[in-house]
Protein backbone atom coordinates (compact mmCIF):
# COMPACT_ATOMS: atom_id res chain seq x y z
CA UNK A 1 0.00 0.00 0.00
CA UNK A 2 0.73 3.39 -0.51
CA UNK A 3 0.22 6.54 1.43
CA UNK A 4 -0.54 10.55 0.31
CA UNK A 5 -1.36 13.22 2.77
CA UNK A 6 -3.71 11.99 5.83
CA UNK A 7 -5.54 13.65 8.63
CA UNK A 8 -3.52 13.71 12.23
CA UNK A 9 -3.34 10.13 13.65
CA UNK A 10 -4.15 8.96 16.87
CA UNK A 11 -1.36 7.10 19.12
CA UNK A 12 -0.60 4.10 18.61
CA UNK A 13 -2.32 1.12 19.89
CA UNK A 14 0.44 0.27 22.64
CA UNK A 15 4.22 1.21 23.53
CA UNK A 16 6.20 0.33 21.04
CA UNK A 17 4.13 0.43 17.87
CA UNK A 18 4.04 2.91 15.67
CA UNK A 19 1.43 4.26 12.69
CA UNK A 20 3.28 4.29 9.95
CA UNK A 21 0.77 5.19 7.34
CA UNK A 22 -0.15 8.76 7.48
CA UNK A 23 0.55 10.19 3.98
CA UNK A 24 0.23 7.76 0.78
CA UNK A 25 0.21 4.13 1.23
CA UNK A 26 1.11 2.08 -1.15
CA UNK A 27 0.19 -1.60 -0.91
CA UNK A 28 0.19 -4.60 -2.81
CA UNK A 29 -2.05 -7.16 -3.68
CA UNK A 30 -0.84 -10.98 -4.35
CA UNK A 31 -1.71 -14.72 -4.07
CA UNK A 32 0.08 -14.36 -0.17
CA UNK A 33 -2.93 -12.32 1.02
CA UNK A 34 -5.32 -14.70 -1.11
CA UNK A 35 -3.53 -17.41 0.88
CA UNK A 36 -3.77 -16.13 3.81
CA UNK A 37 -7.82 -15.12 3.53
CA UNK A 38 -8.60 -18.65 2.21
CA UNK A 39 -6.41 -20.89 5.14
CA UNK A 40 -5.81 -18.69 7.64
CA UNK A 41 -8.41 -16.19 8.64
CA UNK A 42 -10.63 -18.23 10.84
CA UNK A 43 -14.62 -16.46 11.71
CA UNK A 44 -13.28 -15.62 15.22
CA UNK A 45 -10.51 -13.16 14.02
CA UNK A 46 -13.12 -11.24 12.10
CA UNK A 47 -13.14 -8.65 10.93
CA UNK A 48 -9.56 -8.67 9.75
CA UNK A 49 -8.04 -5.57 7.26
CA UNK A 50 -6.50 -7.48 4.66
CA UNK A 51 -2.69 -6.87 3.24
CA UNK A 52 0.25 -8.22 4.27
CA UNK A 53 2.89 -4.82 3.12
CA UNK A 54 3.27 -1.09 2.52
CA UNK A 55 5.20 1.88 2.30
CA UNK A 56 4.07 5.49 3.37
CA UNK A 57 5.14 8.26 5.35
CA UNK A 58 5.21 7.69 10.01
CA UNK A 59 4.00 9.88 12.37
CA UNK A 60 7.27 11.98 12.21
CA UNK A 61 7.41 12.44 8.45
CA UNK A 62 9.62 9.92 7.80
CA UNK A 63 9.18 7.84 4.47
CA UNK A 64 9.35 4.31 5.57
CA UNK A 65 8.98 0.32 4.83
CA UNK A 66 7.41 -2.07 6.73
CA UNK A 67 8.29 -5.44 7.32
CA UNK A 68 5.30 -7.25 7.82
CA UNK A 69 6.83 -10.26 10.37
CA UNK A 70 5.03 -9.36 13.44
CA UNK A 71 6.31 -11.45 16.52
CA UNK A 72 9.68 -13.21 14.78
CA UNK A 73 11.96 -11.06 17.41
CA UNK A 74 9.96 -10.64 20.00
CA UNK A 75 9.83 -6.57 19.60
CA UNK A 76 6.22 -4.90 20.38
CA UNK A 77 5.18 -8.48 21.21
CA UNK A 78 5.43 -11.25 23.87
CA UNK A 79 9.07 -12.88 23.65
CA UNK A 80 6.97 -16.18 23.23
CA UNK A 81 4.73 -15.22 20.86
CA UNK A 82 5.23 -17.32 17.27
CA UNK A 83 6.04 -15.39 14.26
CA UNK A 84 3.04 -14.17 11.87
CA UNK A 85 2.20 -11.86 9.01
CA UNK A 86 -0.14 -8.93 8.57
CA UNK A 87 -3.59 -10.16 8.17
CA UNK A 88 -3.24 -13.47 9.97
CA UNK A 89 -3.60 -12.07 13.63
CA UNK A 90 -2.87 -8.39 13.08
CA UNK A 91 -4.57 -5.40 11.20
CA UNK A 92 -3.38 -5.27 7.75
CA UNK A 93 -2.41 -2.61 5.37
CA UNK A 94 -4.86 -2.04 2.94
CA UNK A 95 -6.06 1.18 5.01
CA UNK A 96 -4.59 4.77 5.21
CA UNK A 97 -3.41 4.20 8.35
CA UNK A 98 -1.24 0.90 9.67
CA UNK A 99 -0.01 0.24 13.02
CA UNK A 100 2.62 -2.10 13.77
CA UNK A 101 5.94 -2.33 16.02
CA UNK A 102 8.25 0.72 15.79
CA UNK A 103 10.91 -1.97 14.98
CA UNK A 104 9.37 -3.01 12.23
CA UNK A 105 9.60 -0.23 10.13
CA UNK A 106 12.40 0.77 8.18
CA UNK A 107 13.57 3.79 5.83
CA UNK A 108 12.67 4.17 2.30
CA UNK A 109 14.96 4.34 0.05
CA UNK A 110 15.76 8.10 -1.34
CA UNK A 111 14.93 7.32 -5.26
CA UNK A 112 12.66 4.55 -4.77
CA UNK A 113 8.80 5.76 -5.66
CA UNK A 114 5.85 4.44 -2.58
CA UNK A 115 4.41 2.23 -5.15
CA UNK A 116 7.80 0.26 -5.81
CA UNK A 117 8.98 0.12 -2.23
CA UNK A 118 5.44 -1.66 -1.26
CA UNK A 119 6.27 -4.36 -3.49
CA UNK A 120 9.30 -5.63 -1.36
CA UNK A 121 8.11 -7.03 2.06
CA UNK A 122 6.71 -10.10 0.80
CA UNK A 123 7.12 -11.32 -2.54
CA UNK A 124 10.34 -9.86 -3.19
CA UNK A 125 11.96 -10.26 0.44
CA UNK A 126 10.82 -14.39 -0.31
CA UNK A 127 12.49 -14.06 -3.64
CA UNK A 128 15.80 -12.40 -2.15
CA UNK A 129 15.91 -15.30 0.72
CA UNK A 130 15.49 -18.25 -1.88
CA UNK A 131 17.86 -16.92 -4.03
CA UNK A 132 20.85 -16.03 -1.50
CA UNK A 133 20.09 -17.31 1.69
CA UNK A 134 18.15 -21.20 0.82
CA UNK A 135 19.86 -21.61 -2.52
CA UNK A 136 23.21 -20.20 -2.25
CA UNK A 137 23.72 -19.52 -5.55
CA UNK A 138 26.63 -16.60 -6.75
CA UNK A 139 27.75 -15.30 -9.56
CA UNK A 140 27.99 -17.24 -12.82
CA UNK A 141 25.65 -20.18 -10.86
CA UNK A 142 22.19 -21.11 -13.29
CA UNK A 143 18.77 -21.38 -11.87
CA UNK A 144 15.01 -22.15 -12.73
CA UNK A 145 12.11 -19.81 -11.92
CA UNK A 146 9.21 -21.49 -12.32
CA UNK A 147 5.80 -19.68 -13.28
CA UNK A 148 7.02 -16.64 -14.48
CA UNK A 149 4.73 -13.54 -13.90
CA UNK A 150 3.77 -14.22 -10.73
CA UNK A 151 4.93 -11.81 -8.21
CA UNK A 152 7.69 -14.01 -6.60
CA UNK A 153 9.16 -15.08 -9.79
CA UNK A 154 9.06 -12.36 -11.35
CA UNK A 155 11.00 -10.96 -8.47
CA UNK A 156 13.90 -14.00 -8.84
CA UNK A 157 14.16 -13.05 -12.22
CA UNK A 158 14.97 -9.71 -11.85
CA UNK A 159 17.10 -10.17 -8.78
CA UNK A 160 19.20 -13.06 -10.02
CA UNK A 161 20.11 -10.84 -13.57
CA UNK A 162 20.99 -8.21 -11.76
CA UNK A 163 23.54 -10.51 -9.48
CA UNK A 164 24.84 -12.35 -12.44
CA UNK A 165 23.09 -15.60 -12.46
CA UNK A 166 21.93 -17.38 -15.51
CA UNK A 167 18.22 -17.50 -15.31
CA UNK A 168 15.86 -19.67 -17.00
CA UNK A 169 12.00 -18.99 -16.86
CA UNK A 170 8.72 -20.89 -17.46
CA UNK A 171 5.41 -20.29 -18.12
CA UNK A 172 2.02 -21.43 -19.90
CA UNK A 173 1.88 -18.18 -21.35
CA UNK A 174 3.47 -16.75 -24.46
CA UNK A 175 3.48 -13.06 -23.74
CA UNK A 176 5.02 -13.89 -19.95
CA UNK A 177 7.76 -16.20 -21.50
CA UNK A 178 8.65 -12.97 -23.75
CA UNK A 179 8.51 -10.50 -20.81
CA UNK A 180 10.32 -12.71 -18.64
CA UNK A 181 13.18 -12.78 -21.20
CA UNK A 182 13.10 -8.83 -21.56
CA UNK A 183 13.92 -8.70 -17.99
CA UNK A 184 17.11 -10.84 -18.09
CA UNK A 185 15.99 -14.36 -18.35
CA UNK A 186 18.62 -16.40 -20.90
CA UNK A 187 15.33 -18.37 -22.16
CA UNK A 188 11.81 -19.06 -21.18
CA UNK A 189 10.02 -22.34 -21.85
CA UNK A 190 6.90 -23.67 -21.96
CA UNK A 191 6.36 -25.32 -18.73
CA UNK A 192 7.49 -28.82 -18.44
CA UNK A 193 9.96 -28.58 -21.45
CA UNK A 194 13.93 -29.87 -20.65
CA UNK A 195 16.00 -27.20 -20.19
CA UNK A 196 19.26 -27.26 -22.36
CA UNK A 197 21.15 -28.22 -18.97
CA UNK A 198 20.84 -28.58 -15.60
CA UNK A 199 20.48 -26.04 -13.22
CA UNK A 200 22.06 -24.93 -9.97
CA UNK A 201 18.63 -23.77 -8.08
CA UNK A 202 14.99 -23.90 -8.77
CA UNK A 203 12.89 -21.66 -7.67
CA UNK A 204 9.64 -23.51 -7.26
CA UNK A 205 6.38 -21.64 -6.30
CA UNK A 206 3.48 -23.36 -8.52
CA UNK A 207 4.03 -26.47 -6.60
CA UNK A 208 2.04 -30.20 -8.19
CA UNK A 209 2.03 -28.84 -11.89
CA UNK A 210 5.80 -27.77 -12.24
CA UNK A 211 7.49 -30.16 -9.10
CA UNK A 212 8.34 -33.30 -11.42
CA UNK A 213 10.28 -30.97 -14.00
CA UNK A 214 11.65 -29.15 -10.88
CA UNK A 215 13.36 -31.60 -9.36
CA UNK A 216 14.46 -33.41 -13.09
CA UNK A 217 16.24 -30.41 -14.42
CA UNK A 218 18.86 -29.90 -10.76
CA UNK A 219 22.28 -30.68 -11.66
CA UNK A 220 23.25 -33.28 -8.74
CA UNK A 221 23.25 -32.40 -5.90
CA UNK A 222 21.18 -29.35 -7.16
CA UNK A 223 19.12 -27.05 -4.57
CA UNK A 224 15.20 -26.79 -4.99
CA UNK A 225 13.39 -24.00 -2.77
CA UNK A 226 10.21 -24.26 -2.47
CA UNK A 227 8.05 -21.03 -1.01
CA UNK A 228 4.58 -21.83 -2.50
CA UNK A 229 1.86 -24.35 -4.08
CA UNK A 230 -0.58 -22.13 -6.35
CA UNK A 231 -1.90 -25.32 -8.51
CA UNK A 232 -2.03 -27.53 -5.30
CA UNK A 233 0.59 -29.12 -2.83
CA UNK A 234 0.41 -33.01 -3.57
CA UNK A 235 2.28 -33.32 -6.75
CA UNK A 236 1.46 -37.12 -8.86
CA UNK A 237 4.79 -37.91 -8.41
CA UNK A 238 7.26 -36.64 -5.40
CA UNK A 239 10.08 -38.01 -7.05
CA UNK A 240 11.97 -39.53 -3.92
CA UNK A 241 14.19 -41.91 -6.04
CA UNK A 242 16.16 -38.99 -8.13
CA UNK A 243 16.01 -36.49 -4.58
CA UNK A 244 18.04 -38.91 -2.62
CA UNK A 245 20.24 -40.74 -5.44
CA UNK A 246 21.50 -37.31 -6.88
CA UNK A 247 21.54 -35.98 -3.37
CA UNK A 248 19.40 -33.44 -4.22
CA UNK A 249 18.50 -30.62 -1.30
CA UNK A 250 15.03 -29.55 -0.85
CA UNK A 251 14.48 -26.13 1.30
CA UNK A 252 11.59 -24.64 2.05
CA UNK A 253 11.12 -21.04 2.39
CA UNK A 254 8.98 -18.02 3.82
CA UNK A 255 8.82 -14.61 3.81
CA UNK A 256 12.55 -13.10 5.19
CA UNK A 257 14.07 -11.44 8.11
CA UNK A 258 14.14 -7.59 8.56
CA UNK A 259 17.85 -7.97 8.31
CA UNK A 260 16.99 -9.74 4.68
CA UNK A 261 14.73 -6.79 3.97
CA UNK A 262 17.30 -4.08 4.47
CA UNK A 263 19.71 -5.96 2.52
CA UNK A 264 17.42 -6.27 -0.49
CA UNK A 265 16.75 -2.80 0.17
CA UNK A 266 20.41 -2.00 -0.17
CA UNK A 267 20.68 -4.15 -3.13
CA UNK A 268 17.72 -2.12 -4.96
CA UNK A 269 19.90 1.05 -4.21
CA UNK A 270 22.54 0.13 -5.45
CA UNK A 271 21.68 -1.93 -8.84
CA UNK A 272 18.83 0.50 -9.75
CA UNK A 273 16.37 -2.59 -9.89
CA UNK A 274 12.82 -1.52 -9.22
CA UNK A 275 9.69 -4.36 -8.84
CA UNK A 276 8.07 -4.60 -11.92
CA UNK A 277 4.37 -3.42 -11.24
CA UNK A 278 1.44 -4.48 -13.12
CA UNK A 279 -0.77 -2.05 -12.34
CA UNK A 280 -1.53 0.97 -9.64
CA UNK A 281 -5.32 1.19 -8.75
CA UNK A 282 -6.97 3.55 -5.78
CA UNK A 283 -7.91 1.55 -2.73
CA UNK A 284 -11.52 1.87 -3.77
CA UNK A 285 -10.77 -0.73 -6.78
CA UNK A 286 -9.30 -3.51 -4.79
CA UNK A 287 -11.82 -5.91 -5.69
CA UNK A 288 -10.66 -5.39 -9.24
CA UNK A 289 -7.18 -6.03 -8.40
CA UNK A 290 -7.77 -9.02 -6.37
CA UNK A 291 -9.92 -10.40 -9.01
CA UNK A 292 -6.70 -10.06 -11.60
CA UNK A 293 -4.70 -11.63 -9.26
CA UNK A 294 -6.74 -14.40 -8.96
CA UNK A 295 -7.40 -14.57 -12.54
CA UNK A 296 -3.37 -14.64 -13.19
CA UNK A 297 -4.04 -12.10 -15.28
CA UNK A 298 -1.00 -10.45 -13.75
CA UNK A 299 3.27 -9.83 -14.13
CA UNK A 300 4.42 -8.36 -12.01
CA UNK A 301 2.45 -6.58 -8.76
CA UNK A 302 -0.96 -5.08 -8.85
CA UNK A 303 -0.98 -1.85 -6.33
CA UNK A 304 -2.77 -0.07 -4.05
CA UNK A 305 -3.09 3.48 -2.97
CA UNK A 306 -4.82 6.10 -1.05
CA UNK A 307 -3.39 8.82 -2.78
Amino acid sequence: MAWRSMPPMPPPPCPGWSRPPRSGPESRVSMDTLAVLKRRITEDKLPMILGCDAAGVDQDGNEVVLHSVIGQSGHGVGPTEGRSILTEKYQGTFAEQVAVPTWNVLPKPKGMSFAEAACLPTAWLTAYRMLFTNAGVRPGNSVLVQGAGGGVATAAIVLGKAAGLRVFATSRDEHKRRRAVELGAVEAYESGVRLPERVDAVIETVGAATWSHSVKSLRPGGTLVISGATSGDRPAHAELTRIFFLELKVVGSTMGTKDELEDLLAFCSATGVRPVIDEVLPLDRAREGFEKVAAGDVFGKVVLTTG
